[in-house]
């Protein structure tokens, strides 16, 4: 056993004694095709506990966003459940926010109207300022202060991905879903909206759960990487516990003595 590896055993019982919020049990997903079905996941078993953050890799194709999708409630399962606290998943709800690659927002709209569509929605019993200040409140968290009032069509990408993270902390959900928010971004706003990603986070500590090709992302956020195998019938290959304090930095990561070796770890996985 190499030392990486005994230290993935030695964490694994340290994580389970915290709750557990988010449960997939036996997860599968079949697209029927003219040529029979397409098992695009199958027996998939994946637990996470509450103010965990867990990242997750694979090849593009492997089923990623798939299960990402059926865990907001926005595909239907085909087998196996999923529950979020216990409670199973009955299509999308307000306990599961989400941020995709593109922000999807309504481009008419100011970065305020944006945020508080959703706010509205799940607190319609506060006053209108009291939803106008939680709005403004994560508006002001990811630095866009001076842009409450200008509408998303106006803003460039990474702004306007700034109003999907404000947008999505902003309901307060039990578990915050990610699917590779960053990914179509340069990689100077890729990096300053990963810490700023991270500095709420650290605030809020939301269940959150991430999908990203990027290695080093990977690593930087995340308490546990989870690695899926190629499809079709993908399933959770290996699982690798990130053991760098909180809060951290980039500066500290890059330079802590285990880093090259949890790289060299997922890249193994990868290239295989």
């Amino acid at each position: 056993m190499s030392i990486l590896e005994a230290e993935i055993t030695q964490n694994t019982p340290q994580i389970e004694t915290k709750e557990l919020m988010l449960d997939l049990k036996n997860l599968k997903k079949v697209y029927p095709t003219p040529k029979g079905d397409y098992i695009v996941l199958e027996d998939l078993n994946l637990q996470i506990m509450k103010e965990e953050f867990v990242t997750i890799i694979g090849h593009s194709g492997c089923g990623k966003t798939t299960m990402l999708s059926m865990i907001a409630g926005l595909n239907e399962i085909t087998g196996g459940s999923i529950s979020v606290l216990g409670n199973p998943i009955k299509g999308p709800g307000p306990d599961r926010g989400v941020i995709f690659q593109a922000p999807s927002l309504m481009p008419w709209m100011t970065s305020l109207q944006n945020v508080l569509l959703g706010v509205n929605q799940v607190f319609p019993h506060a006053t209108k300022k009291q939803r106008n200040d939680i709005a403004k409140y994560y508006l002001q968290k990811v630095g866009l202060e001076d842009a409450f009032y200008k509408k998303a069509s106006e803003l460039s990408q990474g702004m306007q991905q700034r109003v999907g993270i404000a947008r999505a902390f902003a309901i307060k959900p039990k578990v915050l879903l990610l699917d590779e928010p960053f990914g179509m971004l340069d990689s100077l706003t890729r990096g300053e909206l990963q810490d700023i990603l991270i500095e709420i986070w650290n605030k809020e500590k939301i269940t959150a759960v991430m999908i990203t090709h990027d290695v080093d992302e990977a690593i930087f956020l995340a308490d546990r990487v989870v690695m899926m195998t190629s499809g079709p019938k993908a399933k959770i290959g290996d699982i690798l516990n990130i053991n760098f304090e909180r809060p951290r930095t980039r500066k500290t990561v890059l330079e802590h003595d285990d880093y090259y070796k949890y790289r060299k770890h997922l890249i193994d996985f990868l290239e295989h």
